[in-house]
């Protein structure tokens, strides 16, 4: 009788390890479709836009045409996942996503950019919603802690892009700002040399019972409607800060050694806090874990507004990095709590269309209010309003119903 203890304890051991492996393998895709493709924008953006003389409008519409990518992405994920497997689709939008990074570098020709980007967009919401997908599906007992930190380990990812893109970027750009493109480079040969780890990852994660739904039926839209109303509020939110916070923080006169220095502390703070986060938000069967990260991110984008200097630099740093990569997470959580298996994500996708959408909007309207006013500190107050609004929606959200709390208990 002890043995047979034993072993399974030791089973158990071994397929915690497996499970903690896997989603380390496809957490980069998260650092590819988010880390890289995404927040390395902050980065490039001043160089950028100095080297090419664009203004905030022209500099948000390039994270704009990323964002109505990333809709379109997030409208064809589920029936993609559905039509040629999850893996497969996961590790396709992976592959592309690399590639443009790399092509990238290859122009200046702003139509072009916004072509690439565009593209970007829609191969990095493939990559991120069925990564988040898969990360789900790993473990296959109804744990609902260890399925959050399992998924928080997947975001993270997110987190190492973001640091490895701070490392390289400002030492690539001591030369000159017309080095950008070489760091772009950059970012696609590392995203490229994790393309194995992620197919192993990707290629060994069972598939959940009873398959997938490509679409949600009306009574499961209805249900989620408030998740993913404050989700798109977020994703605006969200989008705001991390466009043009490197610019605001340059403007208030942050030195590059002081936007290096920000730029990891918001690394390794998003990355450590994730793997909190996902286990404190399986304790709720609500939308107060959403609304929890959406308020603290809120707190976190005022202090640069509130009071410019290096002490507020590095309080938002640690309060906006401590929370806002735990959005995915949390509502991938409500949709786990809320909805069967099968519906898992064709949900991540719906929602991540809402967040899409926000983030299409809200770097555009910040520019244009940036450049209304000749003040770059107008337009990023779209942010803390935003994610504010964003924690009360979520508020919304009602538990699940009984049968499903059972099954997650």
């Amino acid at each position: 009788m002890t043995m047979n203890i034993a072993a399974k304890v030791d089973d158990d051991s071994n397929d915690i390890w497996r499970e903690v492996i896997t989603a380390l393998g496809l957490s980069i895709g998260a650092a590819v479709a988010l880390g890289f493709s995404r927040f390395a924008y902050s980065l490039l953006l001043p160089p950028m836009r100095t080297d090419l003389g664009w203004t905030y409008v022209e500099a948000g519409a390039l994270n704009t045409a990323n964002g109505a990518g990333y809709i379109a992405g997030a409208l064809v994920a589920a029936w993609t996942a559905n039509r040629w497997g999850t893996a497969r689709a996961f590790l396709a939008g992976l592959s592309v996503s690399v590639l443009v990074l790399l092509l990238t570098a290859a122009t200046a020709r702003f139509p072009v950019l916004i072509a690439l980007r565009t593209i970007g967009g829609m191969s990095t919401a493939l990559t991120f919603i069925l990564g988040a997908g898969l990360a789900a599906a790993i473990c296959p007992t109804q744990n609902p802690r260890r399925r959050g930190t399992l998924i928080g380990l997947y975001v993270a990812g997110v987190s190492i892009g973001i640091l490895l893109a701070g490392a390289a970027i400002p030492i690539i750009l001591q030369g000159g700002v017309q080095r950008w493109p070489e760091s772009w480079v950059v970012l696609g040969v590392m995203g490229a040399a994790g393309l194995p780890m992620a197919w192993r990852a990707a290629r060994s994660v069972p598939k959940p019972a009873g398959g997938s739904m490509a679409v949600l039926n009306v009574n499961e839209l209805r249900q989620m409607a408030p998740t993913f109303v404050g989700y798109g509020l977020f994703g605006a939110g969200y989008a705001g800060y991390m466009t043009f916070i490197i610019a605001l923080l340059q403007k208030q006169g942050g030195s590059s050694e002081q936007m290096i220095w920000f730029w990891s502390v918001l690394g390794v703070v998003s990355g450590v806090s994730t793997l909190v986060w996902g286990r404190v938000l399986g304790a709720f069967h609500d939308g107060r874990g959403p609304a929890l990260v959406f308020a603290v991110a809120m707190l976190g984008a005022l202090p640069v507004l509130l009071s410019p200097g290096p002490t507020a630099m590095f309080v938002s740093a640690i309060l906006f990095g401590g929370s806002f990569l735990a959005g995915p997470t949390s509502i991938t959580i409500v949709a786990q709590r809320q909805l069967p298996a099968a519906s898992w994500t064709a949900a991540i996708s719906l929602l991540t269309v809402g967040f899409a959408f926000g983030q299409t909007v809200s770097p555009i309207l910040a520019g244009a209010i940036s450049d209304a006013t000749g003040n770059i500190a107008a337009g990023f107050w779209v942010s803390p309003v935003l994610l504010g609004i964003a924690a009360c929606v979520n508020l919304l959200q009602r538990p699940p119903a009984p049968a499903r709390r059972q099954d997650d208990a």
